[in-house]
């Protein structure tokens, strides 16, 4: 599975930005797709996913101002940042998994294919 992402740059607080993910054909209709995020020295972070039956979750932190979406017929993944803070930036990957569910949708290592991370920066 391949799984390349873009998008990612600096911005101030309380700009948006928007990444993106591509992946190979027909992955979106068979995979979970994840965003995690990774600070330095932090643990690799679950931020949303998006099933192939377009079932969704977000963490807490990113309720109300990330949107994960996705369009079938190119292959790309989504996750528009609105509102973003300082705490949002980090490195974010794109990761496709299988059987995942609203219990392990933010398990790093329940997902087998990870793209090579976009890196976010906010400034105050």
């Amino acid at each position: 599975v391949r799984v390349v992402e873009s998008g990612g740059g600096s911005v101030q607080a309380g700009g948006s930005l928007t990444l993106s993910c591509e992946v190979s054909e027909y992955t979106l209709s068979t995979y979970c797709m994840g965003w995690f995020r990774q600070a330095p020295g932090k643990e690799r972070e679950g931020v949303a996913a998006i099933d192939s039956d377009a079932s969704v979750w977000y963490t807490d932190s990113v309720k109300g101002r990330f949107t994960i979406s996705k369009q079938n017929a190119k292959d790309i993944l989504y996750l528009q940042m609105n509102s973003l803070h300082t705490a949002d930036a980090a490195m974010y990957y794109c990761a496709a998994g299988i059987g995942l569910d609203g219990s392990n949708w933010y398990k790093p290592h329940a997902y087998g294919n990870w793209g090579q991370g976009t890196q976010v920066t906010v400034s105050s």
